[in-house]
């Protein structure tokens, strides 16, 4: 899966739809930014993503971390935000199709 990358002048509607269609498709997705105008974009896109995806029946929690990336030989640290499931055995329960509750204790 590859991450999402979001610059200063990525537009915050069409980030949030990348990272809800992301997440459909696989129950997880990862956005990563580094500068503080893309941070800021990243915030606003996955605040308006998990508008989208909760009309959907998704509830998801976005964790953020430092990370080192590798740009033009250069490290640089960004900020990567991994999309989850907030309680994943709930949305099992509740939708059988999308698969098996059996994994959930208590």
């Amino acid at each position: 899966m590859d991450i999402i990358k979001v610059s200063g002048t990525s537009r915050t509607s069409a980030v949030a739809g990348a990272i809800a269609g992301v997440f459909r498709e696989n129950k997880h997705a990862e956005v990563q930014a580094i500068g503080a105008i893309a941070v800021n974009q990243a915030v606003k896109a996955l605040a308006l993503a998990k508008g989208y995806l909760k009309e959907d029946g998704y509830d998801v929690v976005f964790t953020p971390e430092f990370v080192d990336v590798e740009i033009e030989e250069k490290v640089r640290t960004a900020i990567k935000f991994t999309v989850e499931l907030r309680n994943p055995c709930r949305l099992l329960a509740a939708h059988p199709t999308l698969g098996s509750a059996t994994d959930c204790t208590g």
